[in-house]
């Protein structure tokens, strides 16, 4: 570095220089935007410090994998390989073509749960990491050199991506679609541009958060009261406020704060994928709560009405129509009961997050293969009486369609299905996601395997 380079004019007040092209950096620090100049000395708080920062980022680290993992674990439980899979054509951003297994039965209600809750009990962790940031955003000039310029755009990436997830996500869980695009679509595509950013910024920011991290003993933070408070010294980033003010409350309670925010939501919420008295504290996803007590009094992701099924669809001239090739048989509910009984206890699980453990009875769907003469079954294809809608048909795979607990249910809990829950008849597979667990159940046909 030159003389010129370390002088006080080519310096940020964290000491780092201009790098290439100077002249163009320093000419946009001597013309700062109305209000920003001096903006950074309003920023008092003495916690902001690389530590705190690093702190909640290494929650992020730990825990934003998993989420990650899970949605894209939750986009192959949909069958990529049927292209009903949404967003189906994601181009070379396709996960490897794999069958989802059908074990364990609860596999998915794990997976959709864990995404759903641990990203709502995530969301004050990420407020907390960017207001400990929030300095850096008024920074002038925004970058010092080209390096920096793609550093800012990987953190824009990132902070937008997470953002984005957040609020586009939260607003599924309650159907409220004021964003005029399709979810399904956004929130693959935005996962993706967050991911890449995540990886690029870890692999920048590691090391200094790994220094940052074994600076402050964790005991010793922890440990410190709200009037032993102390600013962390200057750092490079420029995290620490220039003229901290007293602190208002210790580093401790602040993770306190934070932690137990994000413990509060998380009671909140888990609820909805458990079952029982743990249900009724699903406050915040009331879709996921227990709507009455008798044995159809599980939640429900669409009704009857709003499927646009009428009474008449579903009475006496209800039937249920198999295919294999050139043959075809139509079944009414009483040729239903009157072939073997199967009894299986499974769970229901929805995108959303909901899911229950119910005991359901019906036909194997393996005896209906049989039925048709499709023994050598390789998918089968389950139409709805529904008229409309993304999920009015489900592809499923042989394991699905052959597993001894995948049936065409006509009772549930020793009740017969109410219209809501798919009256006459309808899908359940262990495993499978809720919307492709198909209701009032029209036609199913089946592919048999290439000989």
């Amino acid at each position: 570095m030159s003389s010129d380079d370390a002088s006080p004019a080519g310096n940020d007040r964290a000491g780092t220089g201009y790098g290439f092209p100077r002249r163009w950096w320093r000419t946009l620090a001597a013309h700062p935007p109305p209000g920003v100049d001096g903006l950074p000395r309003r920023w008092r708080s003495p916690l902001r410090g690389p530590w705190l920062t690093s702190t909640f980022g290494l929650v992020l680290l730990v825990t934003l994998p998993l989420v990650i993992v899970t949605g894209l674990l939750d986009y192959l439980a949909y069958g990529p390989r049927f292209s009903q899979a949404f967003p189906s054509d994601v181009g070379w951003l396709r996960p490897p073509a794999v069958d989802w297994p059908t074990r364990p039965s609860w596999l998915f209600r794990v997976t959709q749960g864990l995404h759903v809750t641990l990203g709502i009990m995530l969301v004050p962790v990420v407020l907390a990491k960017l207001w400990s940031v929030l300095p850096k955003l008024f920074d002038w000039p925004p970058a010092r050199s080209v390096a920096q310029v793609l550093e800012r755009l990987t953190l824009l990436l990132l902070v937008g991506g997470i953002l984005f997830e957040i609020a586009t996500g939260l607003l599924n869980m309650q159907y409220a679609y004021l964003f005029g695009f399709d979810f399904y679509t956004a929130h693959y595509f935005g996962a993706w541009v967050f991911t890449a950013a995540l990886v690029a910024h870890v692999a920048l920011k590691l090391p200094r958060m790994v220094t940052a991290l074994r600076s402050r003993p964790p005991r010793r933070e922890l440990a410190t009261p709200r009037a032993a408070t102390r600013p962390e010294p200057p750092d490079p980033d420029g995290l620490v406020a220039p003229a901290p003010g007293a602190a208002t409350v210790s580093r401790r309670g602040a993770l306190a704060l934070v932690g137990g925010l994000s413990v509060l939501l998380g009671a909140l919420t888990v609820g909805q994928s458990l079952d029982g008295v743990w249900r009724r504290t699903a406050l915040l996803l009331p879709r996921g709560r227990q709507p009455d007590s008798g044995p159809n009094g599980f939640p429900v992701n669409r009704t009857a009405l709003a499927a646009g099924i009428r009474p008449d669809d579903t009475g006496p001239a209800w039937r249920v129509t198999l295919r294999a090739g050139d043959r075809q048989f139509a079944l009414d509910r009483a040729a239903l009961l009157a072939l073997p009984q199967h009894t299986a206890r499974l769970p229901i699980a929805c995108v959303e997050g909901w899911s229950t453990l119910q005991t359901w009875t019906g036909v194997r769907l393996r005896d209906l293969a049989a039925v048709v003469g499709a023994d050598d079954v390789d998918a089968a294809t389950v139409r709805s009486l529904e008229k409309a809608g993304l999920f009015r048909q489900a592809t499923l795979a042989a394991n699905q369609v052959l597993d001894p607990d995948s049936l065409l249910a006509l009772r549930v809990n020793g009740a017969d299905l109410t219209p809501d829950h798919g009256w006459p008849a309808r899908i359940i597979v262990p495993a499978l996601p809720g919307v492709h667990c198909t209701k009032w159940v029209a036609e199913i046909d089946f592919t048999r395997a290439p000989r």
